[in-house]
């Protein structure tokens, strides 16, 4: 059985967008895709949601389990080495097989595993960049490359791999200078989290200390982002902090990208991922 697993949100909208790719990976495969969230899904009221309830991973293992199936192959849409893969989904494995059997969980690479990246992720960047960028391609442009956030050095090291192949894929645009840099929406406190480098905030706030409406900046902020939530997306998180750094400095001119997963070329990286499944290695068999 093949699952495509996200993090999980209480957005309907990022259940449908789960829910979108799943459908589009089974046709691309022509074998069935179950949209499963890792956690938090479980929450949106199934009417939200066409009154389909969406599938968290522990109920769903169980389920399935305790209904003979053993075998389970996840596609993750985490960029980097999140500990959804590699605590998360190891923990309710071995929980689900102490309540109701054995089972084996194989789970494919993030998307964008180093020290190899992930080309095609650096190419859809590009795109949605180019497709945000202002009418007047010629201005000096600031991009920043937005993510999350994470406590983990090495999932940030995968934004800094891909802000580092965008500048290069930006590098010839008609825009008369293309700056990218990198931001995060929020992180921890604490100087052991300096890694995670600016907040989106800060860095808003520093490129608007220099404008004025009559010499505005143009920023486009690429989206590090899959589905739409409470952080991307229409009323998200990333919306409110662009709206008040334009509040506070009018010359700030920032165009938001559109999300990595609405790219019709995504879905090919998924596929590329399935199909390497057989050459992962398994969880162990975890038994009771």
């Amino acid at each position: 059985m093949l699952l495509l697993l996200d993090n999980g949100s209480r957005r309907p909208d990022a259940t449908r967008n789960l829910r979108r790719l799943a459908h589009h990976l089974g046709e691309l495969l022509g074998t069935e895709v179950q949209p499963v969230s890792a956690q938090h899904a479980s929450r949106i009221p199934p009417e939200a949601l066409d009154g389909v309830p969406a599938q968290t991973l522990e109920p769903f293992l169980r389920e399935q389990v305790a209904a003979g199936e053993h075998r389970f192959d996840i596609v993750p849409l985490f960029f980097g080495p999140s500990r959804a893969i590699s605590a998360f989904v190891p923990e309710v494995a071995g929980r689900v097989a102490a309540e109701v059997g054995p089972l084996q969980v194989r789970v494919a690479d993030a998307l964008c595993p180093l020290p190899a990246g992930e080309p095609l992720l650096v190419e859809i960047l590009a795109d949605q960049v180019r497709r945000a960028l202002p009418e007047r391609s010629s201005d000096a442009v600031d991009v920043l490359l937005v993510d999350h956030g994470s406590p983990l050095p090495a999932v940030t090291a995968v934004r800094h791999w891909l802000a580092e192949g965008l500048a290069a894929a930006l590098a010839d645009t008609a825009a008369a200078e293309m700056r990218v840099g990198e931001a995060v929406m929020e992180r921890r406190e604490g100087a052991e989290y300096a890694f995670n480098g600016r907040l989106l905030a800060e860095a808003l706030t520093a490129l608007g200390a220099a404008t004025s409406i009559e010499r505005p900046r143009r920023v486009v902020l690429a989206m590090q982002f899959i589905s739409p939530g409470r952080h991307a997306g229409a009323g998200g998180d990333i919306a409110e902090i662009v709206a008040a750094a334009q509040t506070d400095h009018p010359g700030l001119d920032v165009r938001i990208t559109g999300l990595i997963g609405e790219h019709p070329r995504f879905v090919e990286l998924l596929a590329a991922r399935a199909a390497k499944l057989d050459t992962c290695t398994p969880i162990d068999h975890i038994t009771p």
